[in-house]
C-alpha cells in the first residue's frame, strides 16, 4: 500500500473545527466535501455491497453547516531501529 492512501480531511460544522484521518484510493474536493458530510452526520458512509448512495455536493453540506473542508496526504512515520 503507498502513503498517499492516507488522507487527513479538516473541516468546521457549525463552526466548531473537526477533523479525521481516511483510508481511499481515490482524493480530491469533491471527495473530501462527501467525506467530511458523512464525519458530520449529514449523509451515511458508502458501502461496498450496496448500490452507490447520492453525493453531497459543496452548496449541500454548506447548507447544513459543513464549512472549510480542506485535505492533505498524511504525513509517512517513519520508525527508527536504532536508539543508541
Amino acid at each position: 500500500m503507498k502513503p498517499t492512501d492516507l488522507y487527513v480531511i479538516d473541516y468546521r460544522l457549525h463552526g466548531a473545527p473537526k477533523s479525521f484521518v481516511i483510508r481511499t484510493k481515490v482524493m480530491n474536493n469533491a471527495e473530501a466535501w462527501q467525506w467530511a458530510s458523512c464525519d458530520a452526520g449529514l449523509t451515511p458512509i458508502p458501502r461496498p455491497d450496496r448500490p452507490p448512495l447520492k453525493r453531497f455536493s459543496k452548496p449541500m453540506a454548506e447548507r447544513f453547516g459543513v464549512t472549510d473542508v480542506k485535505w492533505r496526504e498524511s504525513v509517512a512515520v517513519v520508525w527508527e531501529e536504532d536508539h543508541a
